[in-house]
């Protein structure tokens, strides 16, 4: 009964999965909605899955090679104008501040949708020989972006991300860079999030405003639609002419260096959630969870019980696992639904007839498995079992994700495929005309051209002219 009572407070995600995902993003207060339209309170168990997040990529970035820094909110708004590409990207998005101090600005201030111009005016002043490069830059913040559809983790006017952003002395060098990162990228989903992802080169008309180039890692949803979930950008030397950055090279000629960026955001928390969550709510890979195992004390008040889930924890703990003991005095069978529906990865079960078995129960939140394990294993064991559970669920990630991909070479197979909720691989003429008219008639847009281009056909799904690009459509979020 109380399952069916849990269960009934999420929407079915079968039938409306926009509402299941509030429901669940509301109901394990993992956020709140702000004051202020489209923006998001983090709560801490959400902040905890975001700090998790942090930490893993921040590793990566580090044995890379790269350094943290932080950079103003607020930029000139003439820094903005100054490449073309990105001002007209980014304009309507862009939050700008006119007073401040009770008096007007001499000049508008923008609230960073993003750090390219800012940054890259900063580095004219760092860097003058060709000994200062690479000059290889993270930072961790929020930036504004004012959306006019918003969705918690997913669109929000306000976000938390990390921006990577580099210069380098060879179009080689910064090529290398931001394939590099895009890999960083696809690791950490596979091994940390548990999500298989496609990733390759965005359309010029998808590509990122000012780039040269963007890659992008495209994740799907459970219900079949796209979430791009990480960009790499090369972007030449397209901010480093305009800002006016130049180096002294070896040959004593004055060059402009080649940049990239890079970033990831707290979409990734809404990439997790659609890709792996269930009707009884959260399954959350054990890398970011905040609390990896609870431990449920059966017959709590019984001699012995307390102690022995308490001496379990501390080991666990020792062992490096975030470990938590729910002794609050809910019934056993709503502490197993309220925890099943925060996705912990394992839940422990400890008893008097289990201690004197000498073992606890343990429960998958993956695969819903149900076993016995002997007390004196649980310190080596369990750190296993957890990385048995990303293993598993990125193999359903994976399995999901190729199983919903079609082949199509016409647009009444194309439209097909989209309407059911699949991911389209087909080929592409390369004219824009054809990617926008494609877009109108079915809502999928393009998402990413593999670095693997082995032909899948040989005529454009749109035109029927020759088609020189693989490439994959979708409807996204």
């Amino acid at each position: 009964m109380a399952d069916q009572q849990f269960v009934k407070e999420i929407a079915d995600m079968t039938k409306d999965f926009p509402q299941w995902y509030t429901d669940v993003v509301l109901k394990t207060e993992l956020v709140d909605y702000g004051p202020v339209k489209g923006t998001m309170v983090i709560r801490p168990y959400g902040y905890e899955i975001w700090e998790n997040i942090q930490k893993e990529m921040d590793a990566r970035f580090k044995a890379t090679g790269h350094k943290n820094a932080y950079f103003p909110l607020f930029i000139p708004y003439s820094f903005l104008t100054k490449e073309a590409e990105h001002v007209e990207g980014f304009a309507p998005e862009v939050a700008v501040v006119t007073h401040a101090g009770g008096e007007k600005l001499e000049e508008p201030l923008v609230v960073r949708p993003t750090s390219e111009t800012i940054i890259i005016n900063m580095y004219s002043k760092w860097v003058q020989s060709y000994r200062d490069l690479p000059l290889l830059i993270n930072q961790w913040c929020n930036v504004v972006r004012w959306e006019k559809t918003t969705r918690p983790f997913l669109r929000t006017s306000e976000f938390l991300w990390q921006e990577g952003h580099t210069l380098h002395r060879t179009e080689e060098d910064a090529q290398e860079e931001a394939l590099k990162m895009l890999g960083v990228y696809v690791e950490f989903m596979k091994n940390v999030l548990a999500i298989d992802v496609l990733s390759g080169t965005k359309t010029p008309k998808e590509r990122f405003a000012g780039a040269v180039d963007t890659y992008s890692m495209e994740a799907m949803m459970l219900d079949g639609k796209a979430l791009q979930s990480g960009t790499s950008h090369y972007l030449g030397q397209n901010f480093s002419s305009s800002f006016e950055v130049k180096f002294l090279d070896s040959d004593g000629q004055l060059k402009n260096p080649y940049q990239t960026s890079w970033g990831t955001s707290t979409r990734l928390i809404g990439a997790m959630i659609m890709a792996h969550g269930d009707q009884r709510g959260l399954r959350l890979p054990p890398k970011v969870a905040p609390i990896q195992v609870v431990i449920i004390p059966i017959a709590a008040h019984k001699g012995g019980v307390m102690e022995k889930a308490t001496e379990i924890k501390d080991a666990l703990t020792k062992a490096g696992i975030r470990t938590f003991i729910d002794d609050s005095e809910q019934s056993t069978g709503w502490k197993f639904n309220q925890w099943e529906m925060k996705g912990v990865p394992v839940r422990l079960e400890i008893g008097p007839r289990d201690i004197e078995n000498g073992q606890a129960m343990l429960a998958r939140r993956d695969t819903h498995e149900k076993f016995a394990m002997p007390i004196a294993e649980l310190e080596t064991a369990i750190p296993a079992l957890l990385d048995n559970i990303t293993e598993t669920m990125f193999k359903q990630s994976s399995e999901h994700l190729y199983a919903n991909i079609v082949r199509c070479s016409n647009m009444d197979e194309f439209k097909a495929a989209v309407d059911n909720g699949k991911f389209v691989e087909t080929m592409w003429c390369g004219d824009e005309e054809c990617e926008n008219k494609i877009k109108e008639l079915t809502a999928a847009s393009s998402r990413v051209m593999p670095f693997d281009q082995t032909p899948c056909g040989d005529k454009c799904v749109y035109c029927g002219r020759k088609g020189i690009k693989r490439i994959y459509f979708a409807k996204a979020y």
